[in-house]
C-alpha cells in the first residue's frame, strides 16, 4: 500500500470518528437523548404553562428514557427565559416550553436580546388552553351584558388585571375591550396567582385568567365565570358561552402552549420531539391532567407551527397598534 493510500485511509478514519461523536450523527444513530433534557419554562412554578410542561416533560422523560427537567426562568413577561434558550447549543438538550406571549414580545418590547424568528424553531404547539372572564360575585354582575353596561355608563371607571405587561391574558383584554367598544384599565401583576388574588377581593374589576388557576374558585362561588375568550367553549366549563356568543364577536384569542427549541437544532432531533409530545398527549394520564385544566390537546408538524408563529407575530403587532400599547424598554 502507498503512503499516499495509506494517508488518505487514516484520514477517511479519523474523520468517520469523529462525526460518530456529532449531535446529528448521535441523533440518527438513536442515541439521543444520551443525557438529561432541560426545559425552560419562561413562567413562574403553578402557572399554567409550568403545569402542562410538567405533565408532558414527565411522559416524555418515560419514553425516551431520560429525564427531562424543568428550569422555571420567570420575568420580563417570559422574555429571560427566551434569551436562556436563544442562546443554547442548538443540540436537543435545551428545549423551551412557551406560550402565546412568544409572539407578542416582539411588539411589546422595543428591543430584544433575541430574534423571536430566527433564534428558535417550532417543534409543536401542545394545548389551546382557553382564558376565562371573572369577576368577583361582590361586583354583582352575572352576565357578561352587565359588564358591558356597566363599563358603559361611568366609561373609564373600570379595570382589569394581568399576568404583565404584554402577556397572553393582557391581550385577549385588550382584544375583548377593543370589540365590546369599553374602556378599562390594565392593572399588570407578577403573575396570575396575584392577579386572581386581587379580582377575588373586588380591588381589580377583571381578569381574563387561564382556567386552571381559577377553575375550584369557580366551583366555590368565589368567582363568577361570565365568557370564556376563545374561539369556541371550554371543555372544563361547558356552560360558559365564548366573549363572542355572549355578544362581543371579533374577540376571540386563541390562548397556547408549545414547544420550541433553539435555531440550527437538527431537524432529526426536531422531529424526534415532536413525535414524542404527540406519543404524550395520547396517553390516558396526560387527557386526563388536561381534562382538569380545561386545556384541549394541539399539535402542528415542526414547518407549520413555524408558519403559524410567523403570521401570529403580525397579526399581534396589529392588535399592539391598535391598542395603543407603548413597546417597553428591555
Amino acid at each position: 500500500m502507498t503512503f499516499a493510500r495509506r494517508a488518505a485511509l487514516a484520514s477517511l478514519t479519523s474523520l468517520t470518528v469523529l462525526a460518530a461523536f456529532s449531535p446529528l450523527a448521535a441523533s440518527a444513530q438513536g442515541t439521543y437523548p444520551s443525557k438529561p433534557i432541560r426545559v425552560i419554562v419562561p413562567f413562574a412554578a403553578g402557572s399554567t404553562t409550568d403545569i402542562i410542561a410538567r405533565a408532558i416533560a414527565d411522559k416524555m422523560g418515560q419514553s425516551m428514557g431520560q429525564t427531562l427537567i424543568i428550569d422555571n426562568r420567570g420575568g420580563a413577561s417570559g422574555t429571560i427565559g427566551q434569551q436562556a434558550v436563544a442562546t443554547a447549543a442548538p443540540d436537543g438538550y435545551t428545549i423551551m416550553i412557551h406560550s402565546s406571549s412568544h409572539t407578542v414580545s416582539p411588539s411589546t418590547f422595543a428591543k430584544l436580546p433575541f430574534d423571536t424568528l430566527g433564534d428558535f424553531v417550532g417543534v409543536t404547539p401542545i394545548s389551546s388552553t382557553p382564558n376565562v372572564l371573572v369577576m368577583s360575585p361582590s361586583k354583582n354582575i352575572k352576565t357578561l351584558q352587565e359588564l358591558l353596561a356597566a363599563a358603559r355608563a361611568k366609561p373609564g371607571s373600570m379595570n382589569f388585571a394581568s399576568a404583565g405587561q404584554g402577556s397572553a391574558t393582557h391581550l385577549n383584554a385588550e382584544k375583548f375591550k377593543l370589540a365590546a367598544k369599553i374602556e378599562a384599565t390594565n392593572i399588570p401583576f407578577k403573575g396570575s396567582g396575584e392577579a386572581v388574588t386581587e379580582v377575588m377581593s373586588g380591588r381589580v374589576d377583571y381578569y381574563f385568567s387561564p382556567i386552571a388557576p381559577v377553575i375550584g374558585q369557580i366551583r366555590g362561588g368565589q368567582l363568577v365565570a361570565l365568557a370564556v375568550g376563545s374561539p369556541k367553549r371550554a371543555s372544563a366549563l361547558p356552560q360558559v358561552p365564548t366573549t363572542a356568543e355572549a355578544g362581543v364577536p371579533g374577540s376571540e384569542f386563541n390562548f397556547w402552549i408549545g414547544m420550541m427549541a433553539p435555531a440550527k437544532t437538527p431537524r432529526d432531533i426536531v422531529n424526534r420531539l415532536h413525535d414524542e409530545v404527540v406519543k404524550a398527549l395520547n396517553t390516558p394520564e396526560v387527557k386526563e391532567r388536561f381534562a382538569t385544566l380545561g386545556a384541549d390537546a394541539w399539535t402542528l408538524k415542526p414547518d407549520q407551527f413555524d408558519a403559524y408563529i410567523k403570521d401570529e407575530i403580525k397579526s399581534n403587532a396589529v392588535l399592539v397598534k391598535a391598542a395603543g400599547l407603548s413597546p417597553a424598554p428591555q
